[in-house]
């Protein structure tokens, strides 16, 4: 299992849940980590090979025939022994964050603009959020016995990033049109920390 990697896992965790097709893996793995159909069915097949799962041929009328993939015995416990090892540091790249680095070399036009349109898809993020959990509620799915608590609680905590964002968001806007930085809450003191460190907050 050494040479499955992340994605890998997150598959197995989609699959832990219910049995799917490719399709429905794209839509369940943009919750924990987003990922293509070109990066997806490769390792769908290197995994079956591995016996970390399995598939069934399911025939449609008037469409193309699909597999359903599910969790084998041994992708349980390859996913069960993975989870109990701590996470690796989190990385997050957004191309968003790059452009608000060198935002001094915008207009105030283009300025606001840019961080306009990021609260625009942070809006859609809240609203497609706030409805697979109402979803979910609706359904009962939120329960923590649910196989379907995970999902939920991941969305939420989509939703609650989404939503603190667009309120650093709004704070940007109004920091462009003043024309000035204002930071009341920077206090820096120093304070003697454990074993006589010296601690900045």
């Amino acid at each position: 299992m050494n040479d499955i990697n992340t994605l890998g896992y997150a598959i197995l965790s989609v699959l832990g849940r219910k049995p799917c097709s490719g399709y429905e893996l794209v839509q369940y793995l943009e919750v924990v980590w987003p990922a293509k159909h070109s990066q997806i069915y490769p390792l769908l097949n290197k995994m079956e090979q591995e016996e970390l799962l399995e598939y069934e041929h399911v025939e449609q009328i008037g469409k193309p025939n699909k597999k359903i993939y599910s969790i084998t015995e041994k992708g349980k416990e390859a996913l069960e022994n993975w989870i109990a090892v701590s996470p690796s540091d989190p990385i997050h790249r957004d191309e968003f964050l790059i452009k608000v680095y060198s935002i001094w070399l915008l207009e105030e036009g283009d300025s606001l603009k840019l961080i306009q349109d990021r609260i625009r898809n942070l809006e859609k993020t809240i609203d497609t959020q706030l409805k697979k959990m109402a979803e979910l509620e609706k359904n009962k799915d939120s329960d923590s016995m649910s196989k379907n608590f995970g999902r939920y609680i991941l969305i939420d905590r989509k939703f609650r990033l989404a939503k603190e964002e667009k309120t650093w968001c709004q704070k940007v806007l109004n920091l462009i049109k003043d024309k000035k930085l204002n930071f009341p809450f920077l206090c820096y003191v120093s304070v003697e920390g454990i074993k006589g460190a010296s601690i900045l907050i």
